[in-house]
């Protein structure tokens, strides 16, 4: 069909709306709704009045616990407080009875220890004894042999520990024995500086210093006119020939026949020999009285008598000083003093005299003498010392 046609079937009526006001059914069913609401909201609030109203009651009853339990809790804190102070005292008390109880534990202690060093001497054998009486008797040894500088009292003390071992004849001691052996040997042979001979050489030199003589010490002997002095007084009373020519001359009138031609030769060889005496005290004289010789060192010449008085007086200080320097075992410094004594020597003094020259040699000895030695120790005999009071 086109669009154009009409539609010959007629037109139906559209269904009528229903009915706005609602039955009067449906009304008091509503009604009836509400009531039930309303009760059940009053059921509700009844409900939660009593719940409010026991838990005011629980919460009443909750306050009155609290309330008795810190009643309670204050009359425990007040005896807590109590007993804090009571166990405080008493730990005070303790404290004093435990300090009383150390101090007589330290008391018994020590008792007990000296009452066991009593009972270890008892009870100590010979050989201990004699143990320690060694080591005793060679560390003292050995502080004497620091002090003096010399090996002789740890020699002396080995020796005397030796034999002190061989009486014993003791099998466990023979160890000791052998080390004391050793250590003898080993000191024996150790370079050691003797200081007390060192020591009287330091003296006897500063007793010397007085007899050394000057280079420019007036009225000091000479060696060689001296002994033409010496010879000239020995020849001098020769009165041989005066007494052999007196009796010659005495007897020469009773020869009147011959000349005495001999008598003759004996006076003229006398007054020969007699001007020679004379003229040899003239020039000896002559060469004391007058000396002329080369100087070196002029102010040796110069030195007046009170300097050469300090000057002896300076070196006898110096070995002095050098004696004190041995024996506080100071090698260098006594090196040094000996040194500068040397050198006044040398520069001050006449080399030529015996004295002087003895001085020089014994001073150069004593330097090669004073030096750092290390002291030997008997180590191997206090090690088997120690072993054998260990091992007893």
């Amino acid at each position: 069909m086109s669009a154009d046609t009409p539609d010959p079937t007629p037109p139906v009526a559209a269904p009528a709306p229903a009915a706005v006001a609602p039955p009067p059914v449906s009304v008091a069913a509503a009604r009836r709704s509400g009531q039930v609401f309303q009760w059940l909201a009053l059921l509700i609030a009844a409900l939660a009045l009593v719940m409010t109203g026991l838990l005011w009651q629980k919460l009443g009853f909750t306050q009155q616990e609290l309330a008795r339990r810190s009643q309670d809790t204050i009359a425990q804190a007040v005896e807590a407080r109590t007993l804090a102070a009571q166990a405080e005292a008493l730990t005070q008390e303790l404290q004093a009875r435990l300090a009383v109880a150390e101090v007589r534990l330290s008391e018994v202690t020590l008792q007990r220890s000296q009452l066991e060093e009593l009972m270890l001497s008892l009870s100590r054998s010979r050989d201990d004894n004699l143990v320690q009486d060694l080591e005793s008797a060679l560390r003292l040894a050995q502080q004497q042999a620091q002090l003096t500088g010399t090996a002789q009292p740890l020699i002396s003390a080995l020796q005397a520990a030796d034999q002190r071992i061989a009486r014993a004849a003791q099998p466990r001691l023979n160890p000791v024995q052998r080390a004391i052996g050793r250590d003898i040997q080993r000191i024996q042979g150790a370079s050691l500086a003797d200081i007390p001979a060192l020591t009287l050489q330091l003296d006897e030199l500063a007793r010397q210093v007085d007899d050394w003589p000057l280079l420019n010490q007036v009225g000091q002997p000479v060696a060689a006119p001296l002994s033409k002095g010496k010879a000239g007084r020995k020849a001098a009373p020769e009165p041989v020939v005066v007494k052999d020519a007196a009796p010659e001359t005495a007897a020469a009138p009773d020869v009147a026949a011959e000349p005495d031609t001999t008598g003759w030769s004996r006076v003229s060889g006398w007054w020969s020999s007699l001007w020679t005496r004379i003229w040899t005290d003239v020039t000896r004289n002559g060469r004391e009285l007058v000396r002329v010789s080369r100087i070196d060192r002029p102010e040796a010449v110069l030195l007046a008598p009170d300097q050469a008085l300090f000057m002896r007086e300076n070196l006898k200080l110096k070995l002095l000083n050098a004696r004190l320097g041995l024996l506080t075992r100071h090698m260098q410094a006594s090196q040094a003093d000996l040194m500068a004594v040397e050198a006044a020597l040398a520069r001050y003094f006449d080399t030529n005299s015996p004295r002087v020259t003895t001085a020089q040699a014994t001073l150069a000895r004593l330097r090669k003498d004073l030096v750092d030695s290390d002291l030997p120790r008997p180590e191997e005999t206090l090690t088997a010392l120690t072993a054998a009071a260990g091992g007893r």
